[in-house]
């Protein structure tokens, strides 16, 4: 806020890399996934290892905690006084 920014852009900046850090561990949590599959098949009741519905409610779940998760931040750096955050150490 100190060099222009808006609130808005500000919760937008904090969102967008919480997102990134999110589809990242995503895609390694997935590939993982699929490497182990065969694995844990045997072990599973009535659903398949790689059933694109569980994977698909996963990664919407993780989406939705994960937006949760960085709502706060964002509201707290939406509301910091530009003064205090250039002071502090």
């Amino acid at each position: 806020m100190a060099l222009g920014a808006t609130p808005a852009r500000l919760v937008w900046l904090v969102v967008v890399q919480v997102a990134m850090l999110t589809l990242g561990g995503l895609a390694i949590g997935f590939a993982a996934a699929l490497v182990v599959a065969p694995r844990i098949e045997p072990l599973l009741f009535d659903v398949s290892a790689t059933d694109p519905r569980v994977y698909g409610l996963v990664a919407a779940t993780l989406l939705v905690v994960a937006a949760g998760a960085a709502a706060r931040p964002a509201w707290r750096v939406a509301r910091t006084d530009p003064s205090e955050a250039l002071r502090a150490e």
